[in-house]
């Protein structure tokens, strides 16, 4: 509700409104005001540009506009995943760094903004190069390009790992969660932003308009990280101090995983993430190719993936706020993504692109459910001075899992299509939807396999624990 108080000197009233309606009000506090937080959040708006010029917008120039082999497009955007398994390692990092400035994770920030900007500066001319327009050794084009790319990788995981480290090292512990909750909103943000400005500012392609567009990036990159980490971090010389003793990362990392939930959690993880994500580049064209859809009907897709993704954060917030089991919300999500992959496989032999709209809003609502329940659970881990060690460890294991994940869904789709085609699989299953349903049931396996991993980490009825802090619906943008 609002309130009308009167400013003194003056006859007019002043309107204050609850923090209810004030989108994340919840998040802020006297230490990390309201500014400050979504100044920091810019760090993950430049992260999902990259990740969408990576595997979105080059993956279609690449492909269709220059020429390139699918074999090869395919090789340089998974080359980024191929740091994702050292997040642990570089959150380790940023806890024990030593300075004489007192910073501990902007070292990390800065280095992975400056990899980051210098992958995708030389990235467009490397693409040139790898098009065959150049008149030296062919090699040259797949180096540079591999060299591209894996700079990007460098610099987005290790922006965001140390990023999220810092963010809960600044939130309280109650508000820890909601201020993760805010950044993860705004990569989707930056994700839908990016999406439609490069489709807007490539519309009509030439290699010198993708030159202007990626250095605009690579701009964006510099300039969006350098907002977000200035006057961040408070200076501690004495928790960066030369001469501190430092826990060397196999010791920490053995620590970490004696505790009794931590394999069992991480391996739940792992599991989940794969299990949502082997469909991440299938559902357009089975929209297209199965449902017969138009690409504007599929590329609204994103759109409600992405709400239902919201919805699940909504949820979370309620239920986290009230005491849920983070364990338990994560559980759920999964069975979610059950029904919704269900729903998926039904919209072919029913001919029915609701069912099949529905199913992939159900798949956004269980995986965003998952992701903030496990992601939760993790930050319960270890102790404030280990954040970089546990949100790390969570990190690499979800960006392996679904780096891993795509690859065989979309291998497993090709390969079980072919074989359709050719008539080995008998008349029933001779159909283009084949190819598609062998990976939705997969799916549905390996989501079932993450219910047995993460169903002896569920609070029993009755437990009494801390509550979870949570994050309401109000903590979100509307």
């Amino acid at each position: 509700m609002k309130s009308r108080t009167t400013t003194p000197g003056s006859s007019l009233p002043r309107v204050q409104f609850s923090t209810r309606f004030l989108p994340f009000a919840d998040a802020a506090t006297a230490d990390l005001p309201m500014g400050r937080l979504l100044r920091l959040s810019l760090f993950q708006v430049s992260v999902g540009m990259a990740v969408v010029l990576l595997n979105g917008t080059l993956n279609r120039v690449m492909v269709v506009e220059m020429g390139v082999q699918a074999w090869l497009v395919s090789l340089m955007v998974s080359l980024p995943l191929l740091f994702a398994p050292l997040r642990a390692l570089i959150g380790h990092r940023s806890d024990q760094h030593r300075s004489y400035l007192g910073w501990r994770r902007v070292p990390y920030i800065w280095g992975g903004t400056m990899a980051q900007f210098g992958g995708l500066s030389i990235m467009p001319f490397a693409l040139i190069l790898l098009s065959g327009d150049n008149r030296g050794p062919e090699w040259l084009g797949p180096l540079s390009s591999a060299l591209a790319f894996l700079l990007v990788g460098i610099g987005l995981h290790t922006v965001q790992t140390a990023g999220l480290a810092l963010a809960t090292d600044l939130a309280t512990e109650k508000t820890r969660p909601r201020v993760v909750a805010l950044l993860y909103v705004m990569l989707l943000v930056g994700t839908i932003v990016s999406s439609a400005a490069f489709s807007f500012a490539l519309a009509d392609f030439s290699q010198m308009q993708l030159i202007k567009v990626v250095q605009a990036a690579a701009l964006a990159t510099m300039v969006l990280n350098v907002i977000a980490l200035w006057k961040q971090e408070p200076r501690n010389p004495v928790l960066t101090a030369p001469g501190r003793a430092r826990t060397a990362f196999l010791e920490s990392w053995r620590e970490f995983r004696a505790g009794p939930r931590s394999l069992r959690l991480l391996l739940a993880v792992g599991l989940g993430t794969a299990g949502f994500s082997m469909q991440d580049i299938l559902l357009e064209p089975y929209g297209g190719q199965i449902l017969g859809l138009s690409v504007s009907a599929t590329t609204g897709l994103t759109a409600i993936l992405a709400l239902g993704t919201l919805a699940a954060f909504a949820l979370a917030s309620r239920r986290l706020d009230r005491g849920d089991d983070p364990v338990r919300l994560a559980g759920y999500g999964a069975v979610v993504g059950i029904f919704a992959f269900a729903a998926v496989v039904l919209s072919a032999p029913l001919d029915s692109p609701l069912l099949f709209r529905i199913g992939t809003g159900m798949i956004g609502f269980g995986g965003g459910l998952f992701a903030v329940g496990t992601l939760t659970a993790c930050m319960a881990l270890t102790d404030s001075g280990q954040n970089g060690l546990a949100l790390g460890a969570w990190g690499a294991v979800t960006a392996t899992a679904t780096g891993t994940a795509i690859a065989l869904g979309g291998a497993m789709r090709d390969t079980i299509s072919q074989m359709a085609a050719s008539g080995a699989l008998g008349p029933a299953l001779s159909g283009p939807a084949t190819g598609y349903g062998a990976v939705y049931h997969t799916e549905i396996l390996v989501l079932f396999a993450a219910l047995i991993a993460v169903g002896p980490l569920v609070r029993r009825p009755g437990e009494r624990t801390v509550a979870t802090p949570g994050f309401r619906l109000a903590d979100f943008p509307g």
